[in-house]
């Protein structure tokens, strides 16, 4: 048995998001999405956590079988600015150009949701979330002073399984020599489901 060095790159930075929302049937998510996807270089920082079903189970005195299954992931925003059309359509709120009811009984829209992971040798880790509700955010304002005092808001969007097998994100690492030729800009014009799909967005003078 042989041992071999990994050296992966580090983790630069996070890159822009980019958001595009569901054609929905009456109040459930469908596979198809509206024809723009918005790009927000607005984000400071972003967290996934993943919700987890896990079990064991016992027979005989020990351990039969055991599994782990991720129900949802959470995805938690930090970012500068907030576009307001954008917050008030994942808000579900009644809006009429920039006057707007909100917190009433309405149904939030699905979205999907995409960022890239920028690492320091310029390959990118880019995901998309293609299903996914605002589930909380906050909206504080402070006073200005009299140095810069940068002001955030933060947004917790939950992405939900979109197909049978109950996969929650699609990517692709474009360390990967395969997948290498693979842009963000390519990745990010409409939300993606499959590896084929993902697969087709190789440029065709690349040999995969």
């Amino acid at each position: 048995m042989s041992i071999t060095q990994s050296k992966p790159p580090v983790k630069l930075t996070v890159g822009a998001q980019y958001i595009t929302f569901n054609v929905m049937e009456g109040e459930e998510w469908t596979q198809n999405f509206e024809d723009d996807v918005t790009k927000c270089p607005t984000v400071v920082n972003v967290e996934a956590a993943d919700n987890n079903d896990s079990y064991e189970d016992y027979a005989s005195g020990g351990i039969y079988d055991a599994d782990t299954k991720t129900q949802y992931t959470d995805l938690t925003v930090e970012q500068i600015a907030v576009d307001p059309k954008i917050a008030a359509k994942m808000k579900g709120n009644n809006t009429d150009g920039g006057a707007y009811l909100g917190g009433g009984n309405r149904v939030r829209p699905y979205f999907a949701y995409g960022i890239p992971v920028i690492k320091k040798d310029g390959t990118r880790d880019m995901r998309w979330y293609p299903k996914c509700k605002l589930v909380d955010n906050t909206d504080r304002t402070g006073t200005s002073e009299s140095s810069h005092k940068t002001q955030t808001d933060t947004y917790t969007f939950r992405a939900y399984p979109f197909n049978e097998a109950h996969d929650i994100v699609a990517g692709v690492d474009t360390s990967d020599s395969t997948y290498a030729g693979i842009t963000e800009e390519a990745f990010f014009a409409a939300p993606v489901m499959t590896l084929a799909g993902i697969k087709a967005l190789i440029p065709s003078n690349t040999n995969p």
